[in-house]
């Protein structure tokens, strides 16, 4: 097989996949005659042969992936016109925290919130697969180590957690928010939890719905179907 077919059946092959492409899956498409240099190289060629177009080739944590360019989002969302969602700050705060400080337990949460963390708050982030326990600390009870997953990453559309919006101090409860609230605005929905504590914690934001599920319209990838 010419280069010039392999990048077709690659650029085939991500374009009907329904989720990201990483390079050993590109491989078996090749009964591995071809290696991760040559592929790499393909995805850049394919890379450039969609500049300039609505639809971009992207490397995020789970492999690649065609999704649209943001610019495009404005008209995706007239094919599906929807509320935006609403989002408690406690939510944000919270997965600022575990993003920034990970792995982190209740405890270390609540620490730098200065308030209690309801238990359904933490178990809506696990539910919607942006959050996990990745082990347990040596101390007193063994508290749960919460990380962010890849799939948290990929929602967010990054390859990796150090392009994460740089925080002068993630201990400062007001950066952690803002600089993820920037970063969440392109995640899918997730309904809001009331947090009981004090403070200001009813605060919701209205934030526009930026959908990357198979089951929200497809600005994010745009062939899933």
């Amino acid at each position: 097989m010419n280069m010039a077919d392999a990048k077709r059946v690659l650029e085939t092959a991500l374009i009907c996949s329904q989720q990201p492409l990483p390079l050993r899956d590109m491989r078996s498409l090749f009964s591995e005659s071809l290696g991760a240099d040559t592929i790499k190289n393909l995805l850049d060629e394919l890379g450039n042969d969609w500049s300039g177009k609505g639809i971009e080739l992207v490397n995020i944590a789970s492999g690649w992936r065609f999704q649209s360019r943001p610019d495009m989002r404005q008209y995706l969302d007239r094919l599906h016109p929807e509320k935006p969602p609403r989002y408690t700050r406690a939510t944000l705060e919270t997965l600022a925290i575990i993003a920034y400080r990970q792995p982190v337990t209740r405890g270390d949460m609540e620490d730098i919130r200065g308030v209690t963390i309801s238990s359904l708050l933490i178990k809506q982030l696990e539910d919607r697969g942006w959050v996990e326990i990745i082990g347990h600390r040596e101390a007193a009870g063994r508290p749960a180590l919460y990380a962010t997953t890849r799939q948290f990453l990929d929602d967010l559309g990054l390859k990796s957690l150090d392009q994460l919006p740089l925080l002068e101090s993630v201990a400062k409860q007001d950066g952690v928010f803002g600089a993820l609230v920037e970063s969440v605005r392109e995640t899918a929905p997730m309904p809001a939890v009331e947090e009981p504590v004090m403070g200001n914690e009813d605060l919701q934001l209205d934030m526009p719905l930026e959908a990357v599920d198979s089951e929200a319209p497809p600005p994010l990838n745009g062939f899933s179907e």
